[in-house]
């Protein structure tokens, strides 16, 4: 059975859409941000059960790309994610994350993280055969407006 490229898109943002949620963000410096997923997430080396959890900057003046992630109440160190700078072309009032959609049962895979107001965000690592298979898998930037997840390539805000 075949799908139309924009059946599976169409069907990727609404998925999506209906199971992201971000909270408030409370710290430019460590960009604090709480994710809750309602379905498992891949990040670099590790899946995210659906949950709440903390995405911090690792308190380090000399490296700013290590992305700390800790459960909701920020008590427990789950993992510590090497990550590269990235730019956007346009900056969002709110949190902006790019999801890559899993093929065969895999979860979708977190690509990038953007604090709201900045440029410049935070691209996870995946290993080289793990990234070829993301760079093929379609991909949606997620922005938080007012509370609420919405498509960011509908209104003009992607990356």
């Amino acid at each position: 059975m075949t799908f139309s490229k924009l059946s599976i898109i169409a069907g990727f943002m609404i998925a999506f859409a209906l199971i992201f949620e971000l909270a408030a963000h409370a710290d430019e410096a460590n960009q604090s941000t709480k994710l809750t997923f309602s379905q498992p997430v891949q990040v670099p080396g590790r899946i995210l059960p659906a949950g709440t959890y903390e995405f911090v900057l690792q308190d380090s003046p000399a490296n700013r790309n290590i992305v700390e992630i800790l459960n909701a109440d920020g008590t427990e160190l789950l993992a510590n994610i090497q990550t590269i700078p990235t730019e956007r072309t346009k900056e969002t009032d709110g949190t902006s994350i790019t999801l890559a959609q899993g093929l065969d049962a895999q979860p979708a895979a977190l690509l990038t993280w953007f604090y709201p107001g900045m440029e410049t965000g935070h691209e996870f690592i995946y290993s080289k055969p793990v990234e070829t298979q993301l760079s093929q898998d379609a991909k949606e930037t997620l922005v938080d407006e007012h509370g609420s997840m919405v498509n960011s390539e509908a209104n003009g805000a992607g990356n």
